[in-house]
């Protein structure tokens, strides 16, 4: 049987821990109580300068009669008394237990019973904050779809005026039939038409912005060919901070209100992306209601749990008055919870799911994506088949002298930088499935802190079986390549083979079926797009944390532009591939590739300079700018090899370094505060063992200076030179898969700090003051 604390940890939301009922601090506690009574008991029974006598027996017996008449006495008369008031300011309830004398002169039972009220009050209070907060969530959700709907209707209405054959579809139930229906529809006549419709449209308009809808530029009204008139009006948009791209803003931007020649008020595409956001925020508040149902139910049991502990260890019947003021409690007795998440299903049921339950069920309550014993099955193939065919591999090159300087350079130059792209990106696969193993091991919310749907989003086996397939792949592709290579095929024709086998990936990538993760896949394109065009996206922060990972693979990147250079150069003849190596094109690629991903989280960092107005964005640009640098000056130093150049290659890498861990340990993971409780850490860790946090701060140092062979220029082959850079580019992998848990941890934190649990939906309706 599992105890209650740690289905308590397994089960509590992580961002409001701090919130619940500290058990483990009251059962500490308890512990304290009871041992505090077995010295007492122990001193009274002792006789130290006699032995005991039939008649101490008697009296031990009597006394103990007489101590179990005098609990039910007690019982009966309230041991504890539990006074609620009410404070003056906010008019908050507080609870206060007032103790009988049989308990009044145990310091460790009043200490609990103050820790008890503490806790009791510190939920309560919570409590009544986050349900006030959703149920003005509701009210404002409430008047965004009354909206909706009337502007719908209005639509509605004036297709059936205009074209009776073509009724336009809303997309709203068709039971709804809003109160002033009759209002916005009653002149709609034929005579005076030209005057009817004008006045019908100041009246829809002054019907809608009491409704909250700000119009801005006045009402421009010209003719058309038939003489109606024809308006221009725009709905005026908040400037708000949406979680979706800037797609979502653009098509808020709601123009050509009033467009009579078609009957069109309000452009069908722009109402259903206002449908969209609305019922995006009826599903977080609905997940939010459902949030504090759970709080409430295991503070419930919590209280319960810990007060029958007491009990046992007091040996009287104390907790049943205090239990009955827990149950009185806001947080155990309201139910506008219950009944508000039956008013949203219906809402939701009836608006957004054409009344189908099922349907609304699957956006309201979407079922988790359940770990599969035949993913862990196919994990461990993989991996077995991985190991057998790295083995025939390093076999068959050995024989074949693959690796020895005698060898011609054709395969390192061409085959190698293919199988050298799949094996980074199947390193970073495995390093993500160790981040999101740590992270659910830790209870650290990585898919809110994503956006991710909890229904596709990928666990750590299925980012396991992507690495290892992905490897397993690649490893079969080179044995079959060394097998063609020794039986003397041409070798124009073996070495399409890691061409075919990156075409293959790519198709697999942008497949159109739903096979191999296709909403992973999706959305990792959606994301690079973002990144690729950050100036013109919201950056969200799986954008940003994604283009981080970039610029730890700009070594793939160079290997991707190698592999294409000499596919171009073998398939279409345009140049001699010794161009791909020192030719003036070739060069100026390779300064783009070293700056492309710091140039991309540069332009992040301005875009949300200009969103948030925060100035840390600009210093965070400024790294990226000094990274940018050092990598140019390390690819001329690579070209150029003189003493001036190497000045200038370690001046900008020792200080791009140095803004680098500053804004890792500082920034990024939260580390280096000389005021922690935890010395030069921070106060909150969720790691219980502070010195991994130490040697994690060692071990990033190390990992960051690996710049410094590129400068040292060992003299080594250049097999053993491919080698030792594929090396170093696994560990810039590693170190980035090492520097994502704590970046998150640091993310995490902060959302428990401010109890984000739920995400705030931007509405696309602003309202305005009566005035």
């Amino acid at each position: 049987m599992v105890k209650f604390s740690k289905e308590l940890e397994a089960q509590l939301i992580p961002e409001w821990k701090e919130a619940f009922v500290n058990y483990w601090q009251l059962k500490k506690q308890i512990k304290r109580i009871k041992l505090s009574r077995i010295p007492k008991q122990s001193h009274h029974h002792a006789k130290p300068d006699f032995g005991l006598s039939i008649f101490d027996s008697l009296s031990f017996f009597v006394k103990n009669i007489a101590q179990n008449f005098s609990a039910s006495d007690h019982h009966d008369l309230n041991i504890i008394q539990v006074r609620k008031k009410t404070t003056k300011d906010d008019e908050e309830e507080i609870y206060e237990t007032e103790l009988a004398q049989l308990f009044s002169e145990e310091d460790e039972v009043r200490v609990f019973f103050m820790r008890l009220d503490e806790e009791l009050n510190k939920v309560n209070q919570f409590y009544r904050r986050q349900e006030s907060e959703f149920i003005e969530r509701g009210e404002t959700l409430n008047k965004q779809l009354q909206i909706l709907l009337d502007l719908k209707q209005i639509i509605s209405d004036c297709r059936r005026k205009n074209s009776p054959s073509k009724p336009y579809s809303t997309g709203v139930s068709p039971q709804y039939s809003p109160t002033r229906d009759s209002d916005y529809s009653e002149n709609f006549g034929d005579s005076d038409e030209t005057n009817s419709e004008i006045s019908q449209t100041d009246e829809v308009i002054t019907t809608l912005e009491k409704n909250g809808i700000s119009f801005v530029n006045s009402v421009m009204r010209t003719k058309t060919k038939k003489g109606k008139p024809k308006m221009a009006m725009r709905i005026d948009v908040p400037a708000t901070n949406p979680t979706r791209a800037i797609t979502a803003i653009t098509s808020m931007l709601w123009e050509d209100l009033v467009k009579n020649p078609t009957g069109d008020l309000v452009h069908k595409r722009k109402l259903q992306c206002a449908e969209k956001m609305i019922r995006g925020a009826f599903v977080e508040l609905y997940k939010g209601f459902g949030l504090l149902k759970t709080y409430s139910s295991l503070n419930m049991v919590a209280f319960t749990k810990i007060l029958k502990k007491f009990d046992k260890v007091s040996c009287q019947k104390a907790s049943a008055n205090y239990l009955k003021e827990v149950k009185r409690s806001h947080f155990v007795s309201s139910d506008k919870v219950f009944r508000l998440m039956d008013e949203v299903e219906s809402i939701f049921t009836k608006h957004f799911a054409n009344n189908d339950r099922k349907k609304a069920m699957k956006f309201l309550r979407p079922q988790q994506h359940k770990d599969s014993h035949m993913v862990t099955f196919l994990v461990g193939l993989s991996t077995g088949c991985f190991v057998s065919l790295f083995c025939v591999y390093a076999i068959l090159a050995h024989l074949c002298g693959i690796f020895s300087s005698n060898n011609e350079p054709a395969y390192m130059e061409t085959v190698y930088p293919v199988f050298s792209v799949f094996t980074l990106l199947s390193l970073h696969l495995f390093m993500y499935g160790c981040n999101l193993f740590m992270w659910k091991n830790t209870r650290i919310n990585y898919n809110f802190i994503f956006e991710f749907s909890p229904s596709t989003a990928l666990k750590h086996r299925d980012a396991f079986l992507m690495s290892t397939t992905l490897m397993t792949t690649v490893i079969g592709a080179m044995v079959i390549h060394l097998l063609l290579r020794a039986a003397n095929f041409s070798p124009t024709e073996i070495d399409a083979i890691p061409g075919i086998l990156l075409l293959f990936f790519v198709v697999l990538l942008i497949c159109p079926f739903d096979l191999f993760y296709r909403p992973t896949r999706y959305c990792f394109i959606r994301v690079i797009r973002n990144i690729v065009c950050s100036p013109f996206y919201k950056v969200l922060l799986v954008d940003f944390f994604m283009a981080d990972q970039l610029t730890s693979q700009i070594p793939l990147l160079r290997h991707l532009e190698s592999v294409g250079c000499h596919i171009f150069a073998r398939a279409f003849k345009t140049h001699h591939p010794d161009t791909c190596h020192s030719g003036r094109l070739y060069m100026e690629i390779t300064y783009i590739i070293s700056f492309l991903p710091y140039y991309w989280r540069a332009l992040q960092c301005a875009r949300r300079w200009f969103d948030d107005g925060d100035v840390n964005h600009l210093a965070n640009m400024g790294k990226y700018v000094s990274a940018m640098v050092a990598a140019g000056a390390r690819v001329t130093y690579s070209r150029q090899n003189d003493n001036l150049w190497f000045a200038i290659v370690l001046i900008t890498s020792v200080v791009a370094t140095m803004y680098q861990l500053y804004w890792d340990f500082i920034k990024d993971w939260g580390f280096l505060n000389p005021k922690s409780i935890n010395p030069w850490l921070r106060d909150d860790l969720i790691l219980k063992n502070k010195s991994i946090y130490y040697m994690s701060i060692v071990l990033n140092i190390v990992l960051r200076v690996t710049w410094v062979e590129t400068i040292m220029h060992f003299k080594v082959g250049p097999v053993q030179s491919r080698l030792l850079d594929f090396l170093l580019a696994a560990l810039e992998v590693i170190r980035r898969g090492h520097w994502n848990f704590y970046r998150l941890e640091n993310e995490h934190l902060n959302n428990v700090g401010h109890y984000r649990a739920v995400k705030t939906v931007p509405l696309p309706f602003r309202e305005i003051d009566s005035d």
